[in-house]
């Protein structure tokens, strides 16, 4: 069952057409890799995924219904697009608290997802003096806080030293082990390569690639191979969104 649907998604700021009727659709079980270069539409996509940008044509829809019509929507979906969004004033244990609260998810929750992400030690510590590192752990957290089928994320091992990135690795992988969803975009293609195994990539507003890993790195070729080429291409051939 398509956990995450696009079809003929648009949006346009003036006269910027940021996508260009972009249809994909994103199934459980596995991690599916969102890569494009800086503009090409990555984070547009993934906010109107979330109901965050408002389409100008075409639909998004998660689990079958938009993602504002979700009842519980942090029960099914776990965002990470922001690492920096919680209050700085607020500890990591608080900024939890009040997300909690307000989604109706059980305090006993909090400490699961904070030894999870590894922040017990420095849950009372404010969120304004976390590194990019733990920040991204602190928003793992969040993600995670709901317990969801779904783990949406925007260049989550952003800022994480060797061993988050590994611990972020595994993370990944047990999750889409389970049977959920992961959708995630990120820079880093040779750890990418790891740990997806459906490609999804986009340049200037339009879907270049939608395939399995294994589909785009034949005949000994690298995801950053294969990521080159599309990118090039469609530079060099005009496609994309204008």
């Amino acid at each position: 069952m398509t956990t995450i649907a696009v079809h003929q998604l648009s949006k346009r700021y003036g006269r910027t057409l940021a996508l260009d009727g972009i249809s994909f659709e994103v199934q459980p079980g596995r991690v599916t890799g969102f890569l494009g270069p800086n503009g090409a539409g990555k984070s547009t996509a993934m906010r109107a995924i979330v109901g965050l940008d408002r389409p100008s044509a075409g639909t998004a829809t998660v689990h079958g219904v938009p993602y504002a019509r979700l009842r519980a929507p942090l029960r099914r979906v776990g965002t990470l697009l922001d690492a920096r969004s919680a209050h700085p004033a607020r500890s990591a244990r608080n900024h939890l608290r009040w997300v909690a609260a307000t989604h109706g998810i059980p305090r006993s929750r909090i400490d699961e997802v904070l030894n999870i992400t590894g922040l017990t030690a420095v849950a009372h510590r404010r969120a304004g003096g976390f590194s990019l590192g733990m920040a991204q752990r602190l928003g793992i957290a969040v993600a995670l806080l709901g317990d969801p089928d779904t783990l949406i994320l925007d260049e989550p091992v952003n800022g994480l030293d060797p061993d988050g990135v590994i611990w972020m690795r595994t993370l990944l992988s047990s999750f889409a082990a389970e049977g959920r969803t992961v959708f995630l975009s990120s820079h880093l293609l040779g750890e990418l390569s790891l740990v997806a195994e459906h490609i999804i990539v986009i340049g200037r507003g339009r879907i270049l690639a939608d395939a399995p890993l294994a589909d785009l790195v034949t005949d000994g070729h690298s995801l950053e191979d294969a990521y080159a080429k599309l990118t090039r291409d469609d530079v060099e051939y005009g496609g994309g969104a204008r």
